[in-house]
């Protein structure tokens, strides 16, 4: 039986994977620990998991926390996961972070990201970043020797997966990109913020984040490895007001391609892809259809007049976004089937 630690388990992140780790059969939670809601039962954080998941979370500092697991989710913010990732490793434990300190190979590459967010440039544990792999399943081999993973950001998840077949055949040009993104507030996280007060954010949207978002960097630069050429888009995230789901519109300039055509491009790249789903523009297609779900739904489509690819990208930013995606790479890394705890249909309406 796997035992799991969850770092960050009082936000979305953390009771997201704690959800998916109570269906696993092969899986048990061994430990929840987060800064917030201390002492506490999850079911009392988080009520609907009562009689299922009624472990007390525990501070950093509880003996609890320094005791080894086998797999180690931080569900944590930048800045959190490169501080302590070498203490889990060494006691054992396989490590899954949710933020951007792993998603990158160099010092490098993680300074680029980081002078894009205001951060420091300096990595804190720069020797596992030539042990870490960038957590997309669909474009990387991750294995049983995989001790460490940079789970994707959720904009980037719906960007590689939507633009990833079309820029590895090299049918268009890889600097004529636009990805126009929207998301729902859950987004945001858990923590309150005027920003997204709900008379805020009722019957209202916006864009945000126009001088840079941060997934940009690990977009570009996984479909640069894709197409061996540096890769430039113009990218927009905008909130609705929904609770979950990411819509990514794609466009990109095409090199003659028929729709029919690209369509196969699509389906043959996916054909061991269990959770990219493939469709033309004649099968409808929205959020609600992989709400709760780990699966990316893509619809393919030419705009012929304009010789420009368009492609319609949905995913949950909850779960294929993060928590399912971390699953996923769970699974891999102790050699199960991807899909376990994860191959399940969604919810309807």
């Amino acid at each position: 039986m796997i035992k799991a630690k969850v770092v960050g388990a009082g936000g979305y992140g953390g009771v997201g994977i704690t959800e998916l780790l109570l269906k696993h059969p092969e899986a048990e939670i061994g430990c929840l620990v987060s800064l917030s809601d201390t002492g506490r039962k999850m079911s009392d954080v988080f009520p609907h998991l009562r009689g299922f998941c009624d472990d007390v979370i525990v501070s950093p500092d509880d003996p609890k926390n320094a005791e080894p697991y086998d797999v180690v989710f931080f569900s944590t913010p930048d800045g959190v996961g490169m501080q302590t990732a070498a203490d889990e490793l060494a006691r054992g434990a396989k490590v899954i972070d949710y933020s951007g300190d792993f998603r990158f190979g160099s010092t490098e590459r993680y300074a680029e990201y980081a002078n894009f967010i205001g951060r420091d440039p300096v990595h804190k544990a720069p020797a596992l970043l030539s042990e870490t792999v960038y957590g997309l399943a669909e474009l990387h081999d991750i294995t049983e020797t995989q001790n460490i993973v940079g789970n994707p950001g959720c904009f980037a998840v719906s960007c590689i997966l939507g633009l990833a077949p079309a820029v590895a055949a090299g049918i268009i040009d890889p600097k004529s990109i636009i990805a126009d993104c929207k998301t729902g507030v859950s987004g945001a996280g858990k923590k309150p913020n005027a920003a997204f007060h709900y008379p805020n954010r009722y019957d209202n949207m916006n864009a945000y984040k126009l001088a840079g978002h941060q997934h940009v960097v690990e977009i570009e630069q996984e479909l640069g490895l894709l197409g061996n050429d540096d890769v430039q888009i113009t990218f927009t995230a905008q909130v609705v007001p929904v609770c979950r789901g990411i819509m990514s519109c794609l466009y990109a300039t095409l090199d003659g391609q028929k729709a029919d055509e690209v369509v196969e491009i699509y389906r043959e790249f996916n054909r061991n892809n269990k959770f990219v789903r493939i469709q033309d523009a004649k099968t409808p297609a929205s959020i609600a259809d992989i709400r709760g779900t780990n699966y990316c739904s893509l619809t393919v489509d030419v705009d012929e007049r304009n010789n420009r690819l368009r492609i319609i990208s949905h995913i949950d930013n909850l779960m294929k976004g993060q928590a399912g995606n971390a699953m996923q790479n769970m699974n891999l890394m102790f050699g199960l089937d991807s899909g376990i705890s994860l191959a399940t249909a969604g919810q309807y309406p």
